[in-house]
């Protein structure tokens, strides 16, 4: 098969590979007929996640037809049209029985890494590293999911790909991410970046009851897309400090909740926060550039609450914590537990309620990954997300 591999940072490589096999009796292997690239996937393709083998597939948000399912597979059959969460999730442990899927405790095969990184293992993800157990990934014609009676969700209606394949990733991390954030209704929430997970959480904001969206970016493609289809002021990072911006939008109280949806490749062009963390991750003294979160800290209001569904990696430095503390702030994180969510946002798509297809700019065949990549990376072309067709 067709699938896109890993080769080192800023080398992408569209490449003939083994097709999948059934492993376990859980396992299924799914044709996939879209998959997109991630904002996080740019993690990988910039170096910043040490734990990638060269040759490694990559990719968490794929969709597509059952071709097998394993012996032991009792929901899905071949033929079936499904969405496949970037968690792997077995369904059966205490934090699978409690929701809290992401944080599965079974499905990382490289548990014993994660749990001397972070204290604990975190479930195993598609594409995303051997820290997160080195499954193959998405971004192919074919790809093996394991635990498949947990993790798919079934596409039952003739919805097109491109309005139901985000269930698999960004609409639920934007719909956890306002979650976590506490929204109350009427309150103002600010949202730092309006790449595809920011366009989400701006939508879910709504949706979950804000009086005010206000979104910061520098990008005018994203800022005009925040501002039509999110409905959202917006913030120019590179036209106007964002502290006093917020406090004069605020009458200086600051904004009830706060979400940082750019995660650990900050810029925070010119400041001088920005430039110390450029070169302590040169010297590899610190892994993520925070920029955001510590500017977060700073304009949430007291007793407001912080949430971040943008992706850190590793370490980092300067964060404001006695600013933290003493104004009494939540902080709430988490990569996204899809399974808790998608049953929910599908009927919100299959009612109207959202079209998620209105963040695509580019469809392209797999093969032009690699320069998609590129293109995504750099901002480009107008480029926001891409849809990546394997069979075209």
């Amino acid at each position: 098969m067709k699938a896109l591999t890993w080769h080192g940072r800023s080398s992408m490589k569209c490449e003939t590979v083994p097709d999948p096999t059934i492993v376990d009796p859980t396992d299924a292997i799914v044709r996939i007929t879209s998959t997109a690239i991630c904002g996080s996937d740019l993690h990988l393709y910039d170096g910043f996640n040490p734990f990638m083998k060269p040759g490694d597939i990559i990719g968490h948000e794929p969709m597509g037809i059952v071709e097998e399912v394993g012996s032991a597979v009792k929901r899905l059959k071949k033929g079936d049209r499904v969405v496949v969460p970037f968690t792997i999730s077995c369904g059966s442990c205490w934090f699978c029985q409690h929701d809290f899927y992401s944080v599965c405790e079974n499905t990382n095969r490289d548990a014993e890494v994660a749990k001397k990184m972070m204290g604990h293992t975190t479930a195993g993800l598609f594409g995303y590293s051997h820290l997160t157990g080195g499954y193959a990934g998405g971004q192919a014609q074919y790809l093996r999911v394991p635990y498949a009676d947990v993790g798919p969700l079934r596409i039952d209606s003739d919805l097109p790909d491109e309005k139901v394949l985000f269930l698999s990733d960004i609409f639920p991390t934007g719909w956890m991410a306002a979650l976590n954030a506490e929204i109350q209704p009427g309150d103002t929430v600010a949202v730092w970046g309006c790449g595809p997970v920011g366009q989400m959480t701006i939508q879910s904001c709504w949706m979950q009851g804000a009086g005010r969206v206000i979104a910061i970016d520098t990008v005018p493609e994203r800022l005009a897309m925040a501002r039509s289809a999110g409905r959202a002021e917006t913030i120019d990072f590179k036209e106007t400090g964002v502290y006093d911006a917020l406090m004069e939008m605020t009458g200086g109280r600051g904004p009830d909740r706060c979400i940082d949806a750019v995660g650990a490749e900050a810029h925070g062009t010119g400041s001088i926060d920005a430039v110390y963390d450029k070169v302590k991750t040169m010297l590899m003294q610190e892994t993520d550039r925070v920029h955001v979160l510590r500017e977060a800290i700073m304009c949430c209001r007291p007793a407001g609450t912080i949430s971040i569904p943008g992706v850190y990696l590793g370490v980092a430095d300067k964060i404001p914590v006695g600013a933290l503390m003493n104004k009494g702030l939540t902080i709430k994180t988490g990569q996204t537990h899809v399974q808790a969510y998608h049953d929910e946002l599908l009927t919100r798509i299959e009612k109207g309620e959202i079209d998620p297809s209105f963040i695509i700019t580019h469809t392209v065949p797999l093969e032009k990954g690699p320069d998609m990549y590129k293109t995504f990376r750099d901002k480009e072309d107008g480029c926001i997300k891409v849809v990546l067709k394997p069979w075209d």
